[in-house]
């Protein structure tokens, strides 16, 4: 019985990364300065935490981020995630660009990055503490690459950066953003579940 709700709730992970990669496109040819994040408005339009990641500054930015969306829709529906994990990645969603506070040099900010950062970071969270020992494993790699590649970017050293090969500068720190974010509220998804799970004694 457990399985078979369990699977009632399979489509929720791809289904938020279906709902980013689709609002992503359609927002392509608005006005991003209506929608995306500014720290001088994030308490009184703070529903651009949510728009903000429907913002793209190229195609390139665009594209990029539409394949990101994709695997991680994948990696979610692989692991598989239940729906605590696609909730929790739902909140971090938000929480993600409020962490730009931190800087607010960085006076405008759109892309699915952060977020997808994430997500990734919520399915190595939930491996780690639920998974068998391979998945552990699995989820131990993810979450090492994530933290490397957050310390390489430096997030406390510059608020943009320009990479080869990119026609757009990155904030850093929106990825660091996404990785805390993603990882706080899946921990405290995973605990609810192990406060709420029936235990067994003598």
């Amino acid at each position: 019985m457990a399985e078979r709700g369990a699977n009632r709730f399979a489509w929720t992970w791809p289904g938020v990364a279906a709902i980013l990669a689709l609002g992503a496109a359609l927002a392509w040819t608005a006005d991003g300065t209506r929608i995306d994040w500014q720290p001088g408005l994030a308490f009184t339009q703070p529903w651009r935490a949510l728009s903000a990641v429907f913002v793209h500054y190229s195609a390139l930015h665009l594209g990029a981020n539409l394949a990101g969306a994709a695997l991680v829709g994948v990696l979610g529906r692989v692991a598989p995630v239940p729906l605590r994990s696609a909730l929790a990645w739902c909140v971090a969603w938000p929480l993600t660009q409020f962490g730009l506070l931190l800087q607010p040099q960085l006076l405008h900010y759109g892309g699915l990055s952060g977020v997808l950062h994430a997500g990734v970071a919520v399915v190595a969270v939930h491996l780690v503490c639920t998974g068998p020992r391979p998945q552990r494993r699995i989820g131990v790699a993810i979450a090492a690459v994530l933290l490397l590649k957050v310390i390489g970017e430096a997030p406390w050293s510059a608020v943009l950066r320009h990479p080869a090969g990119w026609d757009i500068a990155v904030a850093p720190l929106a990825h660091a953003s996404g990785v805390a974010m993603g990882a706080l509220c899946s921990l405290f998804a995973e605990m609810q579940q192990m406060r709420r799970a029936p235990t067994i004694g003598a």
